[in-house]
């Protein structure tokens, strides 16, 4: 069997860690998901918050942002308003929904990091300095580029003659 590639398993390791975590809100009785936490916590942190102000702050990218906020929405957890300075821009801030859930969320996030540390220590490399690594590495020359130096790197290889 070969080996899966990589955005096979980031998919796989993604699913492993959201669907699971997605399964602990539910067992608690809400209806949240694990993409919606670092929108909320920049929210918490200070709010309200534009778009671009929410992805920034959650270290996502401003599409991302947008479709979280929308799911957000549609589910309670965020409620716009209107900017002062600007009526055609939107700022976000935590519902009450999202406030009563808070003390239920914390405790919550406070023992996956427990298990995402225990997850660490029993890796040869901790996964979250690993990550830190690839994210810094693709921010510093992206994907796409590697690819495009690969392929070129390729094509300069001699070609093997034929018996």
């Amino acid at each position: 069997m070969t080996r899966p590639g990589l955005g096979t398993q980031l998919r796989t390791l993604l699913e492993l860690l959201d669907g699971e975590l997605e399964s602990i809100y539910t067992e608690e009785g809400l209806d949240y998901r694990p993409r919606f936490t670092p929108v909320l916590r920049a929210l918490l942190d200070e709010s309200p918050l534009t778009v671009g102000q929410i992805a920034a702050k959650a270290g996502i990218s401003q599409p991302a942002a947008t479709q979280t906020l929308n799911l957000m929405l549609a589910r309670d957890w965020v409620e716009p308003q209107a900017d002062p300075a600007d009526a055609r821009r939107r700022l976000y801030a935590p519902s009450a929904k999202a406030r009563e859930a808070l003390p239920k969320l914390q405790a919550i996030w406070a023992a996956t990091g427990g298990a995402a540390r225990g997850l660490d220590a029993e890796l040869s490399t901790p996964l979250s300095a690993l990550l830190d690594e690839a994210i810094a590495a693709l921010r510093a020359r992206s994907f796409p580029q590697r690819r495009r130096d690969a392929a070129a790197a390729l094509s300069r290889r001699p070609k093997k003659e034929k018996p």
